[in-house]
């Protein structure tokens, strides 16, 4: 019975992680579109777009003020 409980609790945290990541992602590249419509960054707008991950990166810099 405990090894099961223990499969569920990190079953559980698992989960858990992965949406914080996954909602986490999406707003920062959120983050990234806002900024880009805000200061009329329109190639940078669209490389963000088809490059995912570096949206997301510019998103959390806004966040953290590295780029405004």
């Amino acid at each position: 019975m405990q090894l099961i409980d223990k499969i569920k609790s990190g079953g559980i945290a698992l989960i858990s992680t992965a949406l914080i990541v996954v909602l986490g992602g999406f707003a920062a590249w959120v983050t990234h579109i806002v900024s880009c419509f805000q200061n009329g960054e329109w190639g940078f707008l669209l490389v963000g777009a088809l490059f995912f991950p570096l949206a997301v990166i510019h998103g959390i810099g806004v966040w953290f003020g590295f780029w405004e």
